[in-house]
């Protein structure tokens, strides 16, 4: 038996998913269904939207099931008459047991991280935010505990010094569906020789935890070390994006996202916030070992600009101060 002889039913939201479910039905394999979030209010108009995942596959006449509540009986027994000999999750939900343990193959995901590394809901910010210099994809097989599955295959790859979230992506996604397409293949044929991650952890491998990141998770910290906030900031770029308070020359107070900086260090003390700045070309925010050079910022209610382009639009903005709070 091959792949493609195999009764698929796909589970995805986002983008990130999309270019897997793209690569099976591409390449010719049988997917007889997608399952996805419903759709939801999206931007000022609170225009009901569809995820990315059932926008393609509604345009490849795929039948789409989105459930509420994936215990629902209705959904369960929707979902047990695609007969289903194997599951595929590409960014979706926690699924109970009723739905992973369904077909006959069972039910395998792909994680953008190297497994046992990185478990949960935001493994690529958490990458680069810690500074890492390599990442990857790992397909596993579902089980009770939340990633932590038998792992059937990873692939690696670089983060460069300078790549954010958006790179980061790009480069997982399209090595991530390559790899469900192999994956699709070894289990169709039955002879893979998947690994314990728990193996993995006795060979020195430390798990860690990728938890979702909420606002506040975003703020900057200005008395960090500036290599430490660069990272920051490119984990977080461009998407939910670091961000800061600051006061105006005035008093005012506002916020600003920032998007990229370079990372210069000075010998002397610099005060943490701190701006220095030509008012034409750049813009130095202070750290506590040098100076945050910002390349792009977005002040709230305005768009995101390069830097010079800020600075032509604001008066006196070394005058102006960043705070923690």
């Amino acid at each position: 038996m091959t792949g493609k002889d195999l009764r698929l039913v796909f589970m995805g939201t986002p983008e990130f998913a999309v270019a897997s479910l793209k690569a099976l039905c591409e390449n010719g394999y049988n997917v007889v269904g997608v399952v996805t979030a419903p759709d939801k209010p999206s931007g000022r108009g609170q225009v009901l939207t569809e995820s990315a995942v059932k926008q393609y596959a509604v345009e490849k006449g795929i039948k789409v099931l989105q459930p509420v509540k994936l215990k629902d009986p209705r959904f369960i027994s929707d979902l047990k008459k695609l007969e289903a000999d194997l599951q595929v999750v590409v960014a979706f939900r926690m699924l109970p047991e009723v739905v992973w343990d369904m077909p006959p193959l069972g039910t395998f995901n792909l994680h953008a991280s190297l497994l046992p590394r990185y478990r949960g809901a935001a493994p690529l910010n958490r990458a680069i935010i810690n500074g890492d210099t390599e990442s990857g994809v790992t397909t596993f097989m579902l089980q009770h505990e939340i990633d932590t599955g038998k792992i059937i295959f990873q692939e690696k790859t670089e983060i460069g010094p300078d790549d954010n979230v958006e790179v980061l992506h790009d480069k997982l996604m399209k090595m991530g569906a390559r790899l469900v397409l192999k994956t699709v293949d070894a289990l169709a044929d039955g002879n893979v020789k998947m690994i314990s991650q728990s193996e993995l952890v006795k060979k020195g491998i430390e798990p860690s935890a990728a938890p979702k990141i909420f606002k506040n998770d975003c703020l900057i910290n200005w008395v960090n070390d500036v290599f430490q906030l660069k990272n920051f900031i490119r984990g977080l770029s461009p998407y939910p994006g670091a961000w800061t308070h600051i006061v105006a020359e005035n008093g005012k107070k506002t916020t600003a996202k920032i998007f990229r900086a370079d990372a210069e260090t000075e010998s002397y003390t610099i005060e943490p916030g701190s701006i220095y700045s030509d008012n034409k070309s750049f813009l130095k925010i202070g750290c506590s070992n040098g100076w945050l050079d910002v390349k792009e910022i977005q002040l709230a209610g305005k768009k995101r600009m390069q830097v010079d382009e800020f600075l032509r639009g604001v008066t006196a903005i070394e005058n102006w101060k960043c705070i923690n709070e």
